[in-house]
């Protein structure tokens, strides 16, 4: 029998080390916090997970799965600053009980990912390894503030680099969009980890800086209603906006109705809940600061 050289036996060793780190990674969230402050709503979830699994969801294509689970959520309360739930410690988390616009779209996206990994049930942090993966840079989350993602042009880059979603905005005619990314850091008081952390402002400002040098192209609003036929289930619609703030103001999906028509299903502050409103360019001209769309399509 040969014996194994040194060298050989180490390399194997590093081998299964970094197997194992990085099947660790892959199979746990980084829960920083326990579920009763992560996790609100177990029983929705669990009543949409039990339908999804007895109707075989999982076989559906990526965007209808996301239709199926969105209109599980409609008329779940709308609940700002739902990302804000402790005053120091990030973690990934979800809330059945109140959705804002950016936790519905991402809610609906990190349920449709974890059904394609097959149970005969789910837990909390099954869902919560999928939100962790979409929310944070890199889709790790380390308990800071700053790892996660705050505006939605730079969650589009950093997902469609990750391959999570096609940012397909450019397939359409786009114009460059001007802004001034400064929300977060000029309205502090409103952002939980923000007010109590004065340290993490400047920070914030810094990372608006870098997000306002980017060049974001966007569909805008005169041009959607051309496009909406080529719009799928479950695409991601981030609402571009005039004026200084932030790329987006506001974030949604398409569902298809009956006829065929591209809904604009979002958590809305106007009917505080989650409704199917209007096709995506009726919507648009309910509101003179609406500039135009970004299109994203779910992997």
């Amino acid at each position: 029998m040969i014996k194994p050289s040194p060298i050989f036996s180490i390399l194997s060793m590093l081998i299964a080390l970094l197997t194992f780190s990085a099947s660790s990674v892959n199979s746990h969230a980084k829960e920083m916090l326990p579920h009763s402050v992560t996790f609100i709503g177990q029983k929705k979830f669990q009543q949409i997970t039990q339908k999804a699994i007895a109707e075989n969801w999982r076989k559906l294509p990526m965007g209808d799965r996301m239709a199926k689970i969105a209109l599980e959520l409609n008329g779940v309360p709308y609940k700002a600053y739902t990302l804000e739930i402790h005053n120091k410690i990030e973690s990934p988390s979800v809330n059945f009980k109140g959705l804002d616009c950016w936790t519905f779209f991402e809610t609906v996206m990190g349920m449709s990912k974890m059904l394609e990994t097959p149970r005969k049930s789910y837990s909390p942090s099954d869902l919560l390894r999928q939100i962790e993966h979409t929310r944070y840079r890199g889709g790790v989350c380390r308990g800071n503030y700053l790892d996660r993602i705050h505006y939605l042009a730079e969650w589009y880059k950093d997902n469609d680099k990750r391959k999570n979603i096609d940012d397909i905005t450019r397939k359409f005619p786009t114009v460059t969009m001007p802004n001034q990314c400064n929300e977060m850091s000029q309205l502090w008081k409103h952002y939980r980890y923000l007010k109590h952390n004065p340290e993490l402002r400047h920070l914030m400002a810094k990372s608006e800086q870098e997000m306002t040098a980017m060049k974001v192209k966007m569909v805008p609003k005169s041009k959607v209603a051309g496009i909406e036929k080529h719009l799928r289930n479950g695409d991601i619609i981030g609402i571009a906006r005039h004026g200084n703030g932030s790329y987006c103001s506001h974030v949604g999906i398409i569902i298809k109705d009956e006829k065929g028509r591209a809904r604009f299903m979002h958590a809305s502050t106007t009917y505080k809940r989650v409704v199917v409103d209007s096709t995506i360019s009726e919507y648009l001209h309910k509101f003179k600061k609406h500039a135009g769309i970004l299109v994203a399509r779910p992997r």
